[in-house]
């Protein structure tokens, strides 16, 4: 998906689990020669596949150590159901594409073999969001839920270029960082106005200073090459694909480049390619406050038994709004040293509304903060931000802002943004002014952008399964529909799972996974406008 900078790393996977530490991995150890056949390679050239030297590169596969801080830190990945380990290798790509013959980078896989090798139908690459999530912390943190899709595929993910261990973008240091975090992100005044504006232009410059020559090349475009690189290392003909959130748009741009590349691929939690800048955000303040409209019912459907006051879900709601206020003019006591200022805490909230189940910490943080204690909804923030207990960062912040700014080509000042501020308080209530103020992320980027939507047709490509979700905050259903149709007819199946959170497979919910599995196991495609939930 594409989000606020606050908003955005909650989307790589939607789970009870946003505060587990997630795992990682480096590369070294046994080769293995993984290139693609004399067949792939002809196949690449007709297509207009990158013919570089480097798609005859031989991976070099090792057990997964403690991934670094870039990744997230955290622990090494445990193995899998049946005791298969984690493997993870690097792959050198170029670091232009227009020059595939000049300088490299390494970009940081990991995988889990087949289950059944003589059954496998090739490696089923995953990316789960951001921009700037690591995928290869993500993947073995969340493996349990696509062990089923292992009886035919190696499951592989990667750090795309300038994320985690893949020549991650660097910005602040992790004091910068905190003090980022704590200021006003929807300023009141001329003063907390200009402080803002400081603020984004001290990013963009650290970004500059520490990361400068690498911002030109970390756009989606270059990350879809990167996919088509691995599929040919991986010995793959087809490309086979589960993009999830931000990875929909991924995905969409790939089968844009090569569609007869594509094999079996699904899109869950889909990103609209048709929404430019200030549409994806006006289209997310929406979302989530629907999110929250669907939360605060629950609870007043629940009674006593709810620890909010107010007799209703717009009291209730009114109750959340009350606090943020009071948040806005008083911070509470947070985390050490730390407050709850009205920024985190609407972060915090977000970071709940990802997940039904994570529902409970959201009605838990906002009681204990309602009494003074803004830890929980802290910690919630902190998880959104990638920041560990111990003060550290990952680097998804910096990928963040780097992709999506290599990307959109919108830059907007503080005037036009302040214009569109009433169209996000119409939205939402809680999220719009926040997000509306988030347009500005980009305005003092170094690198000018690509595009103002995404080109994501892919005429002649094999059929693509596109997933929305009817309570999906972070990326609203139409944006599925929206999907399928710029794919074109015949490429994009649309299918509806009508649940809350963010995404439909991980929801465990039976229909979807059945009707994904037999696509990506067994080949069949689910038929159009198909319904589960």
């Amino acid at each position: 998906m594409r989000t606020s900078p606050a908003l955005r790393a909650a989307a790589l996977a939607a789970t009870v689990t946003v505060l587990l530490p997630l795992a990682g991995c480096a590369d070294g150890g046994d080769e293995e020669p993984t290139g693609p056949t004399n067949r792939a390679r002809a196949a690449n050239a007709a297509t207009g596949s990158p013919s570089t030297g480097l798609a005859a590169q031989k991976l070099t596969w090792k057990k997964c150590p403690a991934p670094s801080q870039a990744q997230g830190g955290g622990n090494p990945p445990s193995p899998l159901p049946g005791g298969a380990n984690w493997e993870c290798a690097s792959m050198k790509a170029p670091l232009d594409y227009a020059k595939p013959d000049g300088d490299t980078i390494e970009l940081a896989l990991i995988r889990a073999k087949a289950i059944s090798p003589k059954k496998r139908i090739g490696s089923l690459i995953f990316n789960f969001g951001g921009p700037g999530g690591s995928g290869v912390a993500t993947l073995p943190a969340f493996g349990t839920a696509y062990d089923k899709l292992r009886a035919r595929y190696d499951l592989v993910s990667f750090d795309p270029r300038g994320v985690g261990n893949s020549d991650g973008v660097e910005c602040e240091t992790d004091k910068q960082l905190d003090a980022r975090y704590q200021e006003d992100g929807t300023p009141d005044d001329a003063a907390e106005e200009k402080a803002f504006v400081q603020d984004t232009k001290r990013f963009a410059a650290a970004c500059e200073k520490r990361s400068g020559e690498r911002l030109p090349y970390v756009g989606t475009t270059n990350a879809a090459r990167d996919m088509d690189l691995m599929r040919q290392v991986l010995g793959d003909d087809k490309l086979y694909y589960f993009g999830i959130s931000y990875g929909t748009e991924l995905g969409g741009v790939y089968a844009h480049l090569f569609p007869k590349k594509v094999g079996r691929a699904v899109l869950d939690a889909v990103v609209d390619p048709t929404e430019d800048a200030e549409e994806s955000s006006l289209s997310q303040a929406k979302g989530f406050q629907l999110a929250l409209d669907n939360f605060t019912e629950d609870c007043a459907d629940r009674g006593d038994a709810c620890k909010l006051p107010g007799s209703d879900a717009k009291e209730i709601e009114q109750g959340i709004s009350s606090l943020l206020d009071q948040l806005e003019k008083k911070p509470i006591k947070g985390i050490g040293a730390r407050e709850l200022t009205e920024t985190q805490a609407t972060t915090g909230i977000a970071a709940a509304l990802y997940s039904k189940e994570t529902w409970p910490l959201l009605e838990q943080g906002v009681d204990e903060a309602d009494g003074g204690n803004g830890s929980l909804l802290l910690a919630l923030a902190d998880s959104l931000n990638g920041r560990s207990e111990d003060g550290r960062y990952d680097n998804s912040a910096a990928a963040y802002s780097a992709i999506s700014c290599a990307d959109s080509r919108e830059r907007f000042t503080l005037e036009q943004t302040k214009a569109k501020l009433p169209a996000f308080r119409d939205a939402s209530p809680v999220f719009g002014n926040y997000l509306g103020w988030g347009l500005m992320g980009c305005t003092d980027w170094p690198v000018k952008g690509t595009w103002k939507t995404p080109d994501v047709s892919a005429p002649g490509a094999a059929p693509i399964l596109v997933i929305g979700n009817t309570g999906d905050p972070a990326t609203p259903y139409e944006g599925a529909q929206a999907m399928a149709e710029e794919l074109g007819e015949g490429v994009g199946v649309e299918m509806t799972y009508k649940g809350q959170g963010h995404g439909a497979y991980n929801s465990g919910d039976a229909c979807v996974q059945k009707a994904v599995g037999g696509y990506l196991l067994d080949g069949k495609v689910p038929e159009a406008g198909t319904v589960c939930g």
